[in-house]
């Protein structure tokens, strides 16, 4: 049986993966047709989204397993053998216990440790591609765009590491706040047409005129070097004999700055402080403490979003023993009924729990359900799964000793016909 089951698994594991990462890799491929992803790095991303599409794929490839497995011994009568044997179905699936917990700690691994180091990794080598492809198509008196940052370079050396007469502007998006604060970010001296004349900034790119933009940073220096910061995945650059600006969005105010030399970081590592856009990026200590208070959360939606994460990390796991428990009476099949026609509804029931777990994620991370939602959502479906397991079996039994506890009664009927020779 576990020989069987752990095959199976593996073959249905293989052929969902390929078709959920069929269309992620033709996406790369296309990416890498136009140049803004290196081939080298193709299978390296696919390598690291692995964990994040395993997590949900293992469960469920499981659950279709045990319903081929099971469902065949009952199309093949086999189960009928083994249960005049003294052996019940409960006990069969005992005898794939030690399968069940090797899947689950290997799915709990999966979701708390796997996928956060995929999705980090994945990310940090994005940022560094996206840097890398925007230096590869500078271009003398032309605009670049990577991220937030835009860059002018008026000539640049061979190698692309020397770069002359740089601006380089950064986009802030639009931060909620009240007036007050929004004309606090923009206050500063007011700016008069010569300064204004003197930016001659050619051709500014659509993504800086935009509304959500709060504040623009223009920086103009004579030269710039790109910093060597090894394998870090930190893109630095080093400004000489420039100014600063900060200029507020819609306003003709703005802060400057003079300075010999800057040095200015495009992209920065995994940073540790918890937010609601790296919470899945965490790993399971600084996720622990800013889901239960023990670090210092930025706000409340933080806080509520690392609970979300936490709780959907440690229920996940929880799907591996209720494939098992929803797969032994659901694969029961009656004479002359193929297994085909129980094993889709019944996909249908499993997958409502995993569906149920990812919507609870959103709804723990708005506030509008607890935490402890995802506990009884899990102890809900095994309540489910022993019903349908020992529900007929415990009504048998119930109506049997109803029966054998039933009063008897006794009808006394007297004869009307004669008795001892009586006339």
């Amino acid at each position: 049986m576990t020989q069987q089951v752990a095959s199976t698994t593996a073959l249905v594991l293989g052929f969902l993966v390929v078709m959920m990462l069929g269309g992620r890799l033709i996406r790369y491929f296309g990416i890498a047709a136009e140049g803004n992803l290196d081939i080298s790095l193709l299978f390296t991303i696919i390598g690291y989204n692995l964990p994040y599409f395993l997590e949900l794929i293992l469960p469920l490839a499981f659950f279709i397993a045990l319903m081929l497995v099971f469902g065949r011994l009952y199309v093949d009568q086999e189960m009928a053998v083994i249960n005049a044997s003294g052996v019940s179905r409960g006990k069969l699936a005992r005898l794939i216990t030690p399968l069940i917990l090797a899947l689950f700690v290997g799915e709990a691994a999966l979701s708390i440790v796997g996928k956060p180091w995929g999705v980090r990794s994945s990310e940090a080598v994005w940022q560094q591609q996206a840097v890398t492809s925007a230096f590869d198509l500078i271009r003398p008196n032309e605009f670049i765009s990577s991220g937030n940052y835009h860059l002018y370079v008026g000539s640049l050396s061979d190698d692309k590491k020397q770069l002359q007469n740089v601006i380089l502007i950064q986009s802030e998006p639009e931060e909620k706040g009240s007036a007050a604060d929004k004309e606090a970010i923009n206050a500063g001296n007011t700016i008069d047409p010569e300064t204004a004349e003197s930016l001659d900034i050619p051709e500014l790119p659509a993504a800086v005129i935009n509304s959500n933009i709060s504040k623009d940073t223009i920086t103009l220096a004579t030269r710039a070097e790109q910093v060597d910061t090894g394998d870090s995945g930190v893109t630095q650059l080093d400004l000489f004999q420039g100014r600063r600006y900060e200029v507020g969005a819609g306003s003709l105010k703005y802060n400057q700055v003079g300075f010999d030399r800057y040095r200015i970081t495009l992209t920065e590592s995994s940073k540790e402080v918890v937010t609601e856009n790296n919470i899945e990026t965490q790993a399971i200590g600084p996720l622990w403490q800013a889901a239960t208070g023990g670090a210092q959360v930025s706000n409340t939606n933080t806080l509520r979003a690392a609970q979300g994460e936490l709780g959907y990390r440690f229920a996940l796991p929880w799907l591996m023993i209720i494939a098992p428990m929803l797969a032994v009476p659901l694969a029961q099949v009656r004479p002359r009924q193929g297994r085909w026609l129980r094993l889709f509804p019944s996909i249908l029931l499993f997958v409502s729990c995993a569906l149920g777990i990812i919507s609870l994620k959103n709804a723990v991370s708005k506030g509008s359900v607890s935490v402890w939602a995802y506990a009884w959502l899990v102890l809900g479906f095994m309540v489910l799964a022993l019903y349908m397991n020992w529900g007929s079996r415990v009504q048998h039994r119930l109506r049997f000793r109803k029966q054998q506890n039933a009063p008897l009664t006794v009808i006394d009927s007297q004869s009307t016909g004669s008795q001892g020779g009586q006339p």
